[in-house]
């Protein structure tokens, strides 16, 4: 029994590692059959996926692809994306994924504001490769089949791998000023924090060899690439579904083995919700991670008594490569408890701090201005450099946006956004942008969009309208109007009318005072 608990941990055994290089020629070494990627496309064993990611590395640096280079994905999870963001990774080149959801038109400005060499294409969106090749820095454009085709007939190729500060992701996250931010994300960002609860394990951060990780959130998000990346670190299967679907998930867990995964409570409900729910064996999954709103009693009453697994709420940003606070199961509680409203305590390594509108560091329960430094946090906003600024301190600090306090044993509560950022069943939407795209409509003289209660996506848009003098508003031609502009989740799901909107005496809109009435009675300004 000695030996066994000596037993290094996986994470002991690869504290040295930081850059996918490290793990994927260390896992390639020591559990070469073990599967690391299953996905809808492809199954690559870890040494298969060494194998395939050199040479993808080595065919994309003979295409010219070098060190900082942006490459682009738009399409679903799949084993070739991953393959393409770890090989890409390898040889420090700048993977991009861009959110399938989103309108060809805001899909394309991303891909152009990165500067993407080269553009792949999921499958199911091969129709786009005009638009996409149509970008001046894009010198290839390629299809699900056309990448597999080329990866197969690549030869071994030769690459200088990547430093662990090295630029590895890009992830674009909604802008407060209309355009989308690209959050640069080194190899250290994505594997770093890790290394810090060596010695300090709790049993649902350690993570055994018989495990298997769910990647079914889409991976233009961190909780969705960022959950490829952790099997990668952990040398575990990372099975990959193209998208959240129940049916598919219930057969990810019964036939392949899941553990753990991560998931927005209102993706919960739909599995409650699934008439296959009740019948399906989730006796092997040990625990769901939440994210992005916490989770109502009612619904982890009823996920407890069906899925029997423990629950952890994540608390993070793109900003912050995910994670940073944790709500452990153990602070989950049936019947309701304090610690249950708030986001859960920083994880080993990370750093929380509330300050006030002077920069001044409250104390317990003061609320201000929710503030992070650990290894998690971006290098910075892509050729943003006001905007990286803005929200990075000189000694390291990131902004959250949150405005919120920490109580006496740490823990994190959330009060109300400083930014006017709406969470809608995971997705960021920034009012500015929505506003922009109804703004041209024929009708409309002024608008302010807002967040309000929703019990199924925690907060849902509505658009609240002043008309043109002499024009009346049709709430759903706002809703069809906004509908051909952006992707459907910023679309409002819901129109007010009214004669003025509230300024302040600089003119500025007052969002709050149009939100409150929707919030009265509600503990927090936000979901």
């Amino acid at each position: 029994m000695a030996d066994v608990a000596l037993k290094p941990t996986t994470a002991e055994r690869t504290a040295h590692l930081f850059t996918f290089d490290g793990f994927l020629r260390f896992w390639a070494e020591d559990r070469p059959q073990g599967v690391a990627l299953d996905g809808p496309d492809r199954k690559l064993t870890y040494g298969e996926l060494e194998e395939t990611t050199a040479r993808i590395a080595g065919g994309l640096a003979a295409m010219g692809i070098a060190k900082g280079d942006r490459i682009a994905w738009f399409g679903k999870n799949s084993t070739l994306y991953f393959a393409l963001f770890f090989a890409a990774a390898r040889l420090g080149a700048v993977m991009v994924p861009i959110g399938w959801r989103l309108a060809p038109v805001e899909a394309t400005w991303i891909a152009g504001d990165a500067q993407a060499r080269m553009v792949f294409l999921g499958e199911g969106f091969e129709g786009l490769a005009d638009a996409f090749a149509a970008l001046p820095a894009v010198g290839h454009c390629l299809t699900q089949a056309e990448a597999w085709h080329w990866i197969d007939g690549l030869p071994a190729g030769a690459f200088e791998p990547a430093g662990a500060d090295d630029a590895v992701l890009q992830l674009y996250t909604s802008g407060t000023t209309g355009n989308p931010k690209g959050a640069v994300l080194s190899n250290r960002n994505l594997f770093g924090l890790r290394k810090q609860s060596i010695g300090n394990d709790q049993p649902y951060t350690t993570m055994t060899d018989d495990e298997a990780i769910l990647v079914a959130m889409p991976c233009a998000h961190i909780g969705g690439t960022g959950l490829g990346v952790m099997a990668i670190g952990a040398g575990l299967p990372g099975i990959v579904l193209a998208e959240f679907e129940p049916r598919a998930v219930f057969d990810a867990v019964e036939q392949k083995g899941v553990t753990r995964f991560f998931i927005v409570p209102a993706a919960l409900q739909m599995l409650l919700n699934h008439p296959d729910c009740a019948s399906v064996d989730f006796s092997r999954v040990k625990y769901i991670i939440y994210g992005a709103s916490p989770i109502p009693l009612v619904l982890l009453r009823e996920c407890i008594a069906m899925f029997s697994a423990e629950f952890i709420q994540a608390y993070g940003m793109t900003e912050t490569t995910g994670t940073i606070c944790m709500l452990p199961p153990e602070d989950h509680d049936v019947n309701g408890n304090q610690r249950m409203r708030s986001a859960g305590k920083p994880l080993p390594g990370v750093e929380v701090r509330v300050i006030d509108e002077n920069g001044r560091s409250l104390g317990p329960n003061e609320i201000g201005e929710i503030q992070t430094r650990s290894s998690n946090n971006m290098l910075g906003y892509w050729n943003l450099p006001e905007a990286t600024a803005k929200t990075m301190t000189p000694d390291g600090w990131i902004s959250t946006g949150d405005a919120g306090y920490l109580d006496e044993d740490g823990y994190v509560y959330m009060h109300d956004r400083i930014k006017d950022m709406i969470i809608s069943g995971g997705e960021n939407v920034y009012p500015a942008q929505v506003e922009s795209a109804i703004y041209g409509h024929p009708d409309v003289q002024e608008v302010a969009v807002i967040g309000v209660p929703d019990e199924k996506w925690g907060e849902a848009v509505k658009a609240v309208c002043v008309p043109k003098p002499g024009h009346t508003i049709d709430p759903q031609s706002i809703i069809d109007w906004t509908r051909e502009r952006l992707a459907g989740f910023k679309v409002p799901k819901s129109v007010d009318v009214i004669d003025a909107l509230p300024r302040n005496p600089s003119g500025k809109i007052l969002r709050r005072t149009l939100r409150e009435p929707y919030w009265a009675g509600f503990e927090r300004q936000v979901n």
